[in-house]
């Protein structure tokens, strides 16, 4: 029997459902703290069960990684981070998600200043390969991302020819 078929027969009742809670009156007070956010936007959340089969929805912002991978209009972090740039923020947006991010509990509580959240988020970006300017004119990112999307187009043809490779082996 296959690790999939016992972990899904095990896993009788959706979890909250499993914990004793009203799914319906999850779904309801779900739906009602999300209303306002944009359809397809990431946010983690957590489910406080007590004991009384009551519970408490804690949602948080969404991570810094969807932050940046927006600020910069990309879907995707770099394969090679360090080799090649994935896409371009401005200081000036990395200090508005800083921002932003301060206020999350990841932060909020060790009491961070704001310019170690804003190096944090920097590292960030590194990791993605996004890389962070002090200035950014619209024709230079217009450039950039023509270049980038030349970029992927070799790279996903590339793939694709050594795919075709391993298939004729």
């Amino acid at each position: 029997m296959s690790k999939l078929s016992r972990a899904t027969r095990a896993l009788r009742k959706p979890e909250p459902g499993g914990r004793g809670v009203s799914i319906n009156q999850f779904c309801k007070e779900f739906n009602e703290k999300t209303k306002d956010i944009k359809d397809g936007i990431p946010l983690p959340t957590k489910i406080f069960v007590k004991p009384d089969r009551t519970f408490e929805i804690k949602i948080g912002q969404p991570t810094v990684s969807y932050f940046l991978k927006a600020a910069a209009g990309i879907e995707k972090g770099a394969r090679n981070t360090g080799k090649e740039v994935a896409g371009m923020v401005t200081l000036k947006h990395v200090y508005e998600i800083a921002r932003v991010k301060a206020q999350d509990d990841a932060f909020a509580l060790q009491d961070v200043d704001l310019s170690s959240v804003v190096r944090s988020i920097i590292g960030s970006a590194r990791s993605l390969g996004i890389q962070v300017v002090k200035d950014l004119s619209s024709e230079e990112l217009a450039a950039f991302q023509k270049e980038r999307a030349v970029f992927l187009a070799a790279q996903k043809e590339a793939d694709l020819a050594a795919q075709a490779e391993a298939a004729k082996k």
